[in-house]
């Protein structure tokens, strides 16, 4: 999959391309019907996503709680899984805000990206003060020259398919619903980090990583699954985290601290993706280390069972 950085990099080959258009944050079930729609479209176009970076909230709002499911770089991962050939991330600043409409379809979909098609959700909005609307960029489409299709939204039982509950079900400790609507583990990504070292010594080392900038789900410890995606390591693991705080060590910035079964190898630096499988418990603290250990023992084989079974 090529990475097109913003729309003044793209290339002769890079246009034509058929694109989904949005942000795509967890690429969930709702974001790949869209993007099949791009494929279906025009199949003999390449596939492209349209996408923006940093996310527009995290534009316009800075200072809000972290509410993203997933980095960019998880992202693209996700969409290369889905045969995206062509991921445009565009640089969403005031230049890119301030787009009218129809400067945003001329200058950046038809002139910048060269699109031959583009599909949008039925309640996507674009330029300044979002003041575009689907039935707009169908209008654009017939006077400039590309197709457009608008895809509705879609529903899971009674409740929509969307970012929004995805993170609800996150936050209360329910990562298989998270999963049902995802159509994959909901998963943390990262390099691993060096910290204290204070599982090493407690016999359960662990690979810690940042989980800054996301949307944080219940804390506590999870069943997981391990992909190593660098080195002579990789490979997928089963193994159990803890992510949060770490109240029985005093104040923590929160993370996320993957202890991988029966495994044995330096991991410092490395990329690695984290799946949430199971929510086994929340945070606790405990009276000495040795309770922490018999109980991190328990979680352990709690994990291998429900691992087990997938």
């Amino acid at each position: 999959m090529d990475i097109i950085r913003d729309y003044q990099f793209v290339t002769g080959s890079d246009r034509g391309a058929s694109a989904a258009i949005g942000n795509f944050d967890g690429v969930h079930l709702g974001h790949r019907s869209v993007i099949e729609l791009a494929r279906t479209a025009r199949p003999d176009a390449p596939l492209g996503v349209v996408t923006f970076e940093p996310h527009p909230r995290d534009y316009f709002a800075r200072s809000a709680a972290p509410f993203r499911l997933m980095g960019p770089e998880a992202r693209a991962h996700q969409l290369e899984k889905l045969g995206v050939e062509k991921l445009f991330e565009l640089r969403f600043d005031a230049g890119l805000s301030g787009l009218s409409p129809h400067d945003f379809a001329r200058q950046v979909l038809v002139d910048g990206l060269g699109l031959s098609h583009v599909v949008i959700g039925a309640d996507f909005c674009f330029g300044k003060a979002r003041k575009g609307t689907a039935r707009m960029m169908q209008d654009f489409g017939a006077d400039m020259g590309f197709g457009v299709t608008v895809a509705p939204l879609m529903a899971q039982g009674l409740h929509t398919v969307s970012s929004t509950a995805i993170r609800a079900a996150l936050s209360e400790g329910k990562p298989r619903d998270a999963a049902a609507m995802l159509g994959h583990w909901h998963r943390i990504e990262g390099p691993v980090l060096h910290g204290e070292k204070r599982g090493r010594e407690l016999g359960y080392p662990t690979a810690n990583m940042s989980v800054d900038g996301l949307h944080p789900p219940a804390f506590g410890v999870y069943a997981v699954l391990v992909d190593v995606l660098e080195g002579p390591q990789t490979g997928r693991y089963h193994g159990v985290a803890s992510l949060g705080v770490r109240p029985m060590f005093g104040k923590n910035t929160a993370n996320l601290e993957t202890f991988i079964f029966d495994f044995k190898g330096d991991l410092y630096g490395k990329h690695v993706s984290v799946a949430l499988v199971e929510h086994l418990r929340g945070e606790e603290t405990f009276e000495s280390l040795d309770a922490l250990i018999v109980q991190m023992d328990a979680d352990s084989a709690q994990a291998r069972n429900i691992l087990a079974k997938l």
